[in-house]
C-alpha cells in the first residue's frame, strides 16, 4: 500500500515561530514511517518556504551549502502539491504531489486563515479548520462576539481599535473602567501563546498594557480578570466532535503567560482535573458549542475559567492549532482520554481527508 505523503508545514513569520518548530519536531518523530512519507516544509522568519528543511535546520538558520535537500518552494495548484525551485529558478514537478498538509503553524500568518486559504486555492487537503474557523478563532474580539451570538457565556470584555486608542485614550480608559473592574488583562486581539499580554491593576498599568499590545496588532481586547480555576479541554472531530477529559492549569507565576507556558516548572498541569460530573458535562457542552460556533474542524483546544465566587463556567477562548509537542496540553489531554499521540495524528489526517472530500462534493457553479 502506498504511503501517504504528509507535508509538515512549520516555522513562519510569527512570534510563535519557536513553538511551531518544536511542534514539528515532535510530529515528525511520531509519524509512522510505514504509513507516512514525511515532507518537512520550513518557513523562515522572513517568509521563505523551504522543502526538505528540518525543524533543527530551520532553528539553526538553515543547512550549510554542502547539505542537499533545501530548495525554495511554491504551492502548485495544478499538481496539488509543493513545487521545488532550484537555485537557477527551474521548477521540478517530479513527485511534487502531497496527499495532506499538517500546518503546525501557530499565531498570525499561519493559524489565522491565511495559509488555510492558500491550501484551499491549491486544492491541497490539510489538517485543521478552514479559513473562517481559523480567522474567527484567531481574532479574540470577533470570536467572543460570535460566542455571545450563540448564547455561550463569555468572560466580560471590551474590544477596540488601535486607531481609537491613539485618538482618544482618555475616553477609552473611562469606558473600560466603567465596564470592567481591576484587575484586567490587556491582549492583542490576533496573537496566541499569551504574546503581548499584560495584567493591569491601575489605569497607569492599563495604559502601558495597551501601548504594548498595539505593537502586535491593530485591534485590542481588554478582559475582566477572573479569580478561579483555569480549565482546558481538547476537541477532536468535524461535524460531530468529541471532547477530551478536562485538564487544569495552575500557574506558579502571576498568570499563565508565554514564559509560564513554555518554561518547564512554571505551571502545574493536572490531568484529569478534579471536577464533578455536572461540571464535566457542562464543559463538554460549551466546548462543542464553541467549536461549532466558529466552524472549527479537526482539532481545537478550548479554555475556560471556573469563577471562584459562584462556580460559573466561562469561556475564555478557542485555539484551532494548539501546541502539538508530545508534552503540549492538547496531546496530553487526549492521551489521558485514551488516544495516544501517534493515534491522534492518524485521526487528524483522516479528518482532514474527510473534510477535503466533503469540500470537493460542493458545487461551485450552477
Amino acid at each position: 500500500m502506498r504511503r501517504l505523503r504528509v507535508g509538515i508545514l512549520f516555522g513562519g513569520k510569527s512570534g510563535e515561530h519557536e513553538v511551531s518548530v518544536a511542534s514539528a519536531s515532535s510530529l515528525l518523530a511520531a509519524l509512522d514511517p510505514e504509513r507516512y512519507e514525511a515532507v518537512p516544509i520550513g518557513i523562515s522568519r522572513e517568509g521563505s518556504w523551504q522543502v526538505g528543511q528540518t525543524p533543527e535546520q530551520l532553528a539553526a538558520g538553515g543547512p550549510k551549502k554542502e547539505l542537499s535537500g533545501r530548495e525554495e518552494a511554491v504551492v502548485d495548484p495544478t499538481h496539488h502539491g509543493i513545487m521545488r525551485v532550484d537555485g537557477a529558478g527551474a521548477m521540478d514537478l517530479h513527485d511534487s504531489a502531497i496527499d495532506v498538509v499538517f500546518p503546525v503553524l501557530h499565531g498570525p500568518n499561519g493559524e489565522d486563515g491565511t495559509v488555510q486559504g492558500l491550501l484551499v486555492t491549491a486544492g491541497i487537503p490539510y489538517v485543521g479548520s478552514e479559513v473562517l474557523g481559523s480567522a474567527l478563532a484567531m481574532d479574540k474580539w470577533r470570536m467572543k462576539a460570535v460566542f455571545a451570538q450563540w448564547g455561550l457565556p463569555n468572560v466580560p470584555y471590551v474590544g477596540f481599535r488601535a486607531y481609537d486608542w491613539v485618538h482618544g485614550r482618555d475616553e477609552l480608559i473611562t469606558r473600560l473602567e466603567r465596564k470592567l473592574a481591576y484587575p484586567v488583562f490587556v491582549k492583542p486581539s490576533n496573537m496566541g501563546s499569551s504574546v503581548g499580554i499584560s495584567k493591569a491593576r491601575t489605569s497607569e498599568e492599563l495604559a502601558h498594557g495597551v501601548d504594548v499590545a498595539i505593537r502586535y496588532d491593530s485591534t485590542i481586547i481588554v478582559e475582566q480578570g477572573i479569580e478561579g480555576r483555569e480549565i482546558e479541554v481538547g476537541v477532536l472531530g468535524n461535524d460531530d466532535p468529541l471532547v477530551s477529559v478536562p485538564g487544569e492549569i495552575k500557574p506558579l507565576h502571576d498568570f499563565y503567560d508565554y514564559r509560564s507556558k513554555y518554561t518547564e516548572g512554571l505551571a502545574e498541569l493536572i490531568i484529569p482535573a478534579c471536577l464533578g460530573d455536572d461540571q464535566v458535562k457542562r464543559l463538554n457542552e460549551l466546548a462543542r458549542g464553541a467549536f461549532l460556533a466558529v466552524d472549527a474542524a479537526g482539532l481545537a483546544r478550548v479554555d475556560f475559567f471556573i469563577r471562584a465566587t459562584d462556580g460559573e463556567i466561562l469561556l475564555n477562548e478557542i485555539n484551532t492549532m494548539p501546541g502539538f509537542t508530545a508534552t503540549s496540553m492538547y496531546p496530553k489531554l487526549w492521551e489521558a482520554t485514551g488516544v495516544p499521540y501517534p493515534e491522534l495524528i492518524d485521526r487528524l489526517v483522516r479528518l482532514a481527508l474527510e473534510r477535503f472530500d466533503d469540500r470537493q462534493r460542493r458545487r461551485v457553479t450552477l
